[in-house]
């Protein structure tokens, strides 16, 4: 190992290059086997295609009783008196929760509606420290920072505002612009005011979220409860629910299976990774070196620098309870399906990530191997097969028949659709599960929004293929090919409305 070592260092930038066209070679070449295998090896494909189907029958499985659970301990959670809970802790009025927004021309409206979610917290707010994240060269910001302090500025222990202006080596985006927040509030808190930097949380939080009255109340509980607090994430679920009734069809499918996926996954400890909005303590984020300044994908990166730094012995933990999001929109439907479109390549490109991961794979000693392993196996079937799914299930059971005739007219070729469609039938089953959580976690229907296009609702899931193929397969096939072909992807804000 120590040899690997030594030959991954003294070669980083050839392997570093190397591990960035894997990912796009692996998927072109999975969909080049579907496609040209159905022509040459059709047998072969048929076999593979089945195993996918089984294997895509496991991910409904889980994913509908996994929901049902989270969804169960969610609706418990949010009943919970946790600031009650969190009071039975000698020092609880120590603790100090930090977040950071990071904002780059969101409108006045989406703001407010951010703090006004904070400023209904049970959480004492003295305890708590806004952080406004702006950006030098959003121009903008300065009146709307002016109307927010005026409004809020008062509300919570303290209201700060900090403006980033890049520097040579950083990227356009959240990680750089927090990176500068937290070093930031770190010195204003701890080095200036002496506050005791055990007892501060801090948040990663968008302009559009809008969180819990309970959530820094069960953060605080989660954090002092916890003995290892120290080397934890903390997730909630995200849901895509702020503008969920004013989306298209086509998009709010999408959204919903986002939405429910993120309930599902937090009772997933191999799988759970911190994303979009997550909080940790500052000591762990400050030990390990902050947010890197020079990637987009944030979220995913930050925690396998503290899994690396701090030998595998980081996890996250659920925090059952709903914080709620902006879903891509516009103000028309062509604009709405671009931003919806250039978001998912957006999350496609923390496949970027991943010659970082793999490369500590091999070069950070002492750490567990099946810890590390099972990590490393998530990151691959995420990433790798993110553009590679939706052609196996949507594709796989036609291609071989349709590209061999001869195929056709074997036993293999006449059962092949018979057992695909079979298989395929029962996730059916746990879509139906699926959409009932989403009925039950989901907003109350606006008046506005007529009664019969919501009885509606579960027949817009007709268009999940071509979901899939334009908001998964598409973009994830976009941010891929950009890998290989060293034409990185630029921080594109989601448009807010």
């Amino acid at each position: 190992m120590k040899k690997i070592r030594e030959w991954i260092i003294e070669h980083d930038r050839t392997i570093h290059r190397l591990l960035e066209i894997l990912p796009g070679a692996v998927a072109y070449g999975l969909i080049g086997f579907l496609l040209i295998g159905g022509f040459v090896i059709p047998t072969v494909v048929a076999y593979v295609v089945l195993a996918y189907d089984v294997f895509w029958l496991y991910k409904s499985v889980t994913m509908a009783f996994t929901g049902i659970l989270s969804h169960l301990k969610i609706q418990a959670s949010s009943k919970m008196d946790w600031l009650g809970e969190l009071k039975f802790f000698p020092d609880w009025q120590r603790l100090h929760h930090i977040i950071i927004i990071v904002t780059y021309k969101e409108p006045l409206h989406i703001l407010k509606r951010n703090l006004k979610a904070l400023k209904k917290q049970d959480f004492p707010r003295k305890q708590m420290t806004i952080v406004m994240a702006t950006e030098a060269r959003d121009k903008e910001a300065p009146r709307k920072i002016q109307a927010l302090k005026k409004e809020f500025g008062k509300e919570f222990g303290n209201f700060f505002v900090t403006r980033h202006q890049l520097v040579t080596g950083e990227v356009a985006g959240k990680a750089s612009n927090e990176n500068y927040a937290a070093r930031w509030v770190k010195k204003e808190l701890v080095d200036r005011k002496g506050m005791d930097i055990n007892y501060l949380t801090i948040t990663s939080c968008d302009a559009d979220h809008k969180f819990h009255p309970k959530h820094f109340s069960y953060l605080g509980y989660a954090f002092l409860d916890n003995p290892h607090r120290y080397r934890r994430f903390w997730q909630a679920a995200i849901h895509f629910y702020n503008n969920f009734w004013r989306l298209p069809p086509l998009n709010r499918v999408a959204n919903t299976l986002g939405s429910v996926w993120s309930t599902a996954v937090l009772m997933r400890p191999d799988r759970l990774i911190n994303v979009a909005n997550y909080s940790a303590s500052l000591k762990m984020i400050d030990e390990a070196g902050y947010w890197d300044p020079d990637v987009i994908p944030e979220d995913w990166r930050i925690f396998f620098k503290c899994f690396y730094k701090f030998k595998g012995q980081v996890e996250v933990e659920p925090l059952f309870l709903p914080l709620h999001v902006d879903a891509a929109e516009s103000t028309t439907f062509f604009k709405t399906f671009k931003n919806q479109y250039e978001q998912f390549k957006r999350w496609a490109w923390g496949v970027s990530d991943d010659p970082y991961i793999i490369k500590n794979y091999f070069l950070i000693p002492n750490v567990s191997f099946w810890n590390k392993t099972i990590r490393l196996v998530r990151v691959i079937e995420d990433h790798f097969l993110w553009p590679v799914n939706w052609f196996f299930v949507t594709l796989g059971i036609t291609l071989p028949s349709i590209f061999n005739r001869r195929f056709s007219r074997t036993v293999m070729g006449y059962t092949l659709p018979k057992l695909s469609s079979g298989i395929l039938s029962l996730t059916l089953i746990f879509l139906i599960i699926i959409l009932i959580i989403d009925a039950r976690q989901r907003p109350p229907r606006p008046k506005k929004f007529p009664r019969w296009r919501a009885w509606l609702l579960p027949l817009e899931f007709v268009l999940m293929p071509v979901a899939g193929f334009f908001f998964t397969a598409l973009p994830g096939l976009d941010a891929h090919t950009r890998l290989m072909l060293g034409k990185y992807l630029e921080y594109r804000v989601t448009e807010k409305v």
